[in-house]
């Protein structure tokens, strides 16, 4: 191969560019007119299609990504690795699920959080294959793409300004959002990229990931701005929006904000001890 065409093709924008493009062509395809031709067709209730549809397209997206950096870098995909799989599953949804559980537990104290009830009725299965689905999108590529190729090439400081800026620009339309949501996203982008950079998988970040969406729902909180994501505890949020996160949910919360901020820390601080904040490709030569 020519040495030019070798080093724009392994160029770090050259290498995002390809790996969103190429996984997400496939799975347009396979999802538009292979899978939902094929399921629509032969069950007639979507609320039970869906969820094997959003199951089916998850593994295509992690195969796809897994095959085409074999190919293209000829390494080890180290960042889909099954090493810690379940410490980081258990470990990590639980995290997620309980720092919410945590908010709300302190809206309930100051009486700003109401139960009435449990039922799964607004809850169908299909809600949580879509956030499965949402968030291994945004991990893998957010955290196993974003953030290993730039935090390769520019180092893990100017990385974590890119991976927060880049999550700010997937969140900025969202429903309901204000100036405090955008300042949470940005939070949420630092945070979630410390615990790839720790980790250096994916696996950490995305269960965390799934633990803090179903969570919310789960209370009967709205999910990033929007308010049809179903619920399982019948509840009413009353108090100042600054504390109950208002129609954003309650991850607009200060208190939650406070605390994925801290959660942050925490991981960069655990990164820095372990050695595995990334000096700039830039100012090693």
């Amino acid at each position: 191969m020519n040495a030019s065409i070798k080093k724009v093709l392994h160029f770090p924008i050259t290498k995002i560019i390809v790996g969103i493009v190429v996984p997400f062509s496939l799975f347009v395809v396979i999802q538009n007119f292979v899978l939902k031709p094929f399921f629509y067709s032969i069950i007639q209730d979507k609320n039970t299609a869906n969820p094997i549809i959003h199951f089916i397209c998850f593994i295509v997206l992690l195969a796809t990504y897994y095959y085409l950096f074999r190919f293209y870098d000829k390494r080890e995909i180290t960042e889909l690795s099954m090493k810690f799989f379940f410490k980081e599953m258990f470990g990590g949804f639980f995290f997620g699920f309980f720092a919410i559980s945590f908010v709300i537990f302190i809206l309930y104290v100051l009486g700003y959080y109401q139960a009435f009830g449990i039922t799964t009725a607004h809850y169908p299965i299909k809600f949580f294959t879509f956030l499965m689905f949402a968030a291994i999108v945004e991990d893998l590529f957010h955290r196993g793409l974003i953030v290993r190729v730039c935090e390769n090439w520019l180092g893990t400081h100017l990385t974590i300004v890119i991976a927060m800026l880049v999550e700010l620009q997937q969140h900025f339309f969202n429903p309901n959002f204000n100036l405090f949501s955008h300042f949470l996203t940005l939070i949420w982008g630092f945070t979630m990229a410390m615990m790839f950079i720790y980790a250096k998988r994916i696996w950490l970040p995305f269960f965390f990931h799934l633990g803090w969406n179903f969570s919310q729902p789960f209370y009967g909180s709205n999910l990033s701005g929007l308010n049809n994501m179903g619920s399982i505890i019948q509840s009413k949020f009353n108090g100042p929006e600054l504390l109950t996160g208002g129609a954003v949910g309650i991850e607009d919360s200060i208190f939650t904000v406070t605390f994925l901020l801290l959660i942050g820390i925490i991981f960069y601080y655990l990164a820095k001890r372990e050695g595995k904040i990334v000096k700039s490709e830039l100012f090693k030569r």
